[in-house]
């Protein structure tokens, strides 16, 4: 591998040039501004205006080692450890999923129809603590409490918190047994849990099976819903009259989570369809 990579207009050739047999050429120049953000600190008009910017050696060294990985197929994100998610940083883990931006979207819904809410934000599943975290910041006045079953989620959504200088409580517990006595009647509950079924596997890329959670994605094709019935459940103990339930879902359930909902006592229910036209996200309001 011949390699001179001096400047920031140097990591872009040498990106595209080593990973073309990889991945497509837009890919690869997404790649490469993610990169040189990552590794220079440096806003994207700088980068584009300033491409003969001298990197150090350990710079162009880092290149490298991040070039070497991202030919085993491994995601970005994990190769630097870190995304952006609604305007913070969010650090990641083998724990922890990559945020989609299906769910910037759905906290952009919570965001939006919230505006001057101080009461109590729950997220169940929280993982890499990116919605807690984006909520905490966009409400302010609001209690925002995060929960996983991963002790390693947990670890790196306090991590998250700190980084992004937010308020929220993180700790473990299983919703699948849960002890309504450990989080307070609140106000809002938002999830991603996880909803990809079994068969859908085969469907899905390589990158996403070999790196990501797979306990964090799938859900038996016999029992789509375990997850959002166990949160149901305990929105039924939790929620006060006229909370609301917040929840990224599978495109292929929009009808049935609709009578999901509506079973456990919720109206105003309306499905929402991401910027690709897909059913992605369901909220709801508990009755009074």
């Amino acid at each position: 591998m011949s390699v001179n990579i001096q400047t920031i207009k140097d990591i872009r050739h040498f990106l595209s040039r080593e990973l073309a047999d990889f991945y497509p050429e837009t890919e690869i120049g997404a790649f490469a501004n993610i990169i040189i953000r990552t590794l220079t600190k440096k806003p994207g008009l700088h980068i584009h205006a300033l491409p003969e910017s001298p990197l150090t050696q350990k710079q162009a060294a880092r290149v490298l080692s991040i070039c070497r990985e991202l030919k085993s197929g491994k995601p970005l994100q994990y190769v630097l450890g870190e995304t952006s998610f609604y305007n913070c940083t969010i650090k990641l883990s083998a724990e922890t999923l990559i945020p989609r931006p299906e769910t910037e979207e759905l906290v952009d819904l919570i965001v939006k129809e919230n505006r001057g809410f101080r009461g109590t934000i729950l997220d169940i599943g929280t993982g890499s603590g990116c919605i807690a975290i984006a909520l905490a910041i966009n409400l302010p006045g609001t209690t925002v409490t995060g929960i996983d079953i991963s002790e390693g989620a947990i670890a790196m959504a306090k991590e998250n918190s700190t980084l992004n200088n937010a308020t929220v409580a993180f700790f473990r517990a299983d919703i699948m047994n849960f002890d309504a006595n450990q989080v307070t009647k609140t106000n809002i509950i938002v999830s991603n849990p996880p909803y990809v079924r079994d068969s859908e596997k085969k469907h899905m890329a390589s990158n996403v099976l070999d790196f990501e959670p797979n306990n964090a994605l799938f859900v038996p094709d016999s029992d789509p819903f375990r997850y959002f019935t166990a949160i149901l459940e305990i929105a039924g103990k939790i929620l006060i009259p006229g909370g609301k339930v917040y929840f990224e879902i599978n495109e292929a359930f929009g009808k049935e989570m609709s009578l999901l909902i509506e079973e456990y006592g919720y109206r105003s229910i309306e499905v929402i369809r991401d910027l690709n036209g897909r059913e992605r996200i369901i909220k709801g309001t508990r009755n009074d």
